[in-house]
C-alpha cells in the first residue's frame, strides 16, 4: 500500500519530513508522496530518509487553484525540488499566504482575539504559513480550546476573520507541472467529483483525481471512481495526514486509505502519454 497525500512541518504538518517517512515505514507503506502546501522544501530530507529506510518518496506539492465553484486543491506529482520555475511560482504563492495571514490577524484583533503575526510565524516554524498556524496561535493565546474551534468561530470559510486566497488557474499550474514531467490530480472533491465537473477540469489539464480520501464516504468514492473510469483519468488517494488525526474526518492515519501501489505504476505510465487536457 501507498499514501499519495501527506504533510510535514515544511507546511502545516506536525512532524519533520524524515519523521513522516519513518511513520510510513511503521505503517508498512512502500511509497508516499510528500505534498506540502505551496512548497517542496521538505522533499530533499524526505527523499534522503526514504532512500535510507526503503520507502519511495515521490516529489509532490499541494497547490490551490481557482475553479468555477471557488477554490480547489490540486496535487502535483513527480515534481523536482530544485526547479527554478516551480520555485518562483511557489515563492509568489507563499507570499500570498503571508499576506492572507496578516489580514486574518488584523481581523482577529478587531474581534478581540489578539494574536500577532509573529505568533503565527512561530507556529509555522519556517514552513509555508497556513490557516492551521493561525488556529494554533489562537489556541496558544487562549482564545479557543482547540484548533477546530478556531476554524468554527473565527477563520473557517464564512467566519468573520476568514480571508480569501489569490488563486491561479488550474491551467496555469497544470502547464507548469506538465512542463517538468509531472502530473496533477484534483484533491478531495467530495460532491464535485462527477463526470460533469471532472470533464471540465480535464479540459484544463487535469490528469487524475483523488478517489480515496478521509472526507469521502463509500458513495462518494464510487461516484468519483466511476467518473474517473468514464473519462480515462488516473486515480490517486491518501490520508491527508498532518501528523495527527482530526475529529471531523479530513485528516486520517497515514496509510489508512488503502491505496494500492498499482496506482502509482499507472501514474508513472501516464507521464509518457499525451493528455487531452495538455
Amino acid at each position: 500500500m501507498i499514501d499519495l497525500h501527506c504533510h510535514s512541518t515544511a507546511s502545516d504538518g506536525l512532524l519533520a519530513p524524515e519523521a513522516v517517512v519513518r511513520a510510513a515505514v511503521e505503517a508498512g507503506l512502500t511509497a508516499i508522496s510528500l505534498t506540502d502546501h505551496d512548497t517542496t522544501a521538505g522533499l530533499p530530507e524526505a527523499q534522503r530518509a526514504g532512500e535510507s529506510l526503503g520507502v519511495r518518496v515521490v516529489g509532490g506539492c499541494e497547490f490551490s487553484v481557482g475553479v468555477p465553484w471557488g477554490e480547489m486543491h490540486l496535487l502535483g506529482y513527480f515534481i523536482p525540488h530544485d526547479d527554478a520555475d516551480i520555485e518562483a511560482f511557489l515563492v509568489e504563492a507563499r507570499s500570498d499566504r503571508d499576506r492572507r495571514a496578516r489580514e486574518m490577524v488584523s481581523r482577529l484583533a478587531g474581534l478581540g482575539a489578539l494574536v500577532r503575526f509573529e505568533d503565527v510565524l512561530h507556529e509555522a516554524a519556517g514552513g509555508a504559513v497556513g490557516r492551521p498556524h493561525v488556529a494554533r496561535a489562537l489556541k496558544a493565546a487562549g482564545h479557543v480550546k482547540n484548533v477546530q474551534q478556531a476554524f468554527d468561530r473565527y477563520i473557517g470559510r464564512g467566519r468573520p476573520a476568514f480571508v480569501e486566497k489569490r488563486l491561479p488557474t488550474l491551467r496555469a499550474v497544470a502547464d507548469l507541472v506538465h512542463a517538468k514531467g509531472g502530473l496533477v490530480s484534483a484533491a478531495h472533491l467530495k460532491s464535485f467529483g462527477t463526470v460533469a465537473y471532472l470533464s471540465g477540469l480535464q479540459t484544463e489539464g487535469l490528469d487524475a483525481v483523488e478517489t480515496r480520501h478521509p472526507s469521502h464516504d463509500g458513495d462518494t468514492i464510487a461516484t468519483i471512481t466511476d467518473a474517473a473510469l468514464v473519462l480515462g483519468l488516473g486515480r490517486t488517494g491518501g490520508s491527508d495526514w498532518h501528523g495527527e488525526v482530526d475529529t471531523i474526518g479530513t485528516h486520517a492515519r497515514l496509510g489508512s486509505q488503502l491505496v494500492p501501489d498499482e496506482w502509482l505504476v499507472e501514474l508513472e505510465a501516464r507521464r509518457s502519454l499525451p493528455s487531452a487536457g495538455r
